[in-house]
């Protein structure tokens, strides 16, 4: 058992879109990534995937309506839905997700990475 450091943790990380392992609970990950741009449509078939919102705005588009996070804010994407996530900005995230989630889910392109430990 150990503390860590989000902000030393996020300074380690140089891409976007590349989320980095910092902790496990239970069945899940623990991540944090930085975002720019736009990521794709994808969904997770069996995972919800949570999104807090650390640092910047991020929009995360539904296919019905968008949904828009701010600093210290935090979206929960059930499983099977389709979404994208954007940022305009950077943007410093923490994710919580099953350790089977792939990062494009249901899509598999030069977007989609493993996730390593930092």
């Amino acid at each position: 058992m150990q503390k860590a450091s989000l902000a030393e943790k996020l300074a380690l990380i140089s891409e976007y879109w590349s989320p980095k392992i910092v902790g496990e609970i239970n069945d899940s990950y623990v991540k944090l990534v930085k975002l720019k741009g736009e990521f794709v449509w994808h969904s997770h078939e069996n995972e919800d995937e949570l999104f807090l919102v650390i640092r910047g705005r991020l929009v995360i588009k539904l296919r019905d309506k968008d949904v828009v996070l701010n600093e210290g804010e935090m979206f929960i994407v059930p499983k099977g839905v389709e979404h994208m996530p954007v940022a305009d900005e950077e943007v410093h995230a923490l994710l919580l997700e099953p350790k089977t989630t792939l990062n494009t889910g249901n899509v598999r392109n030069e977007r989609t990475v493993n996730a390593e430990w930092i």
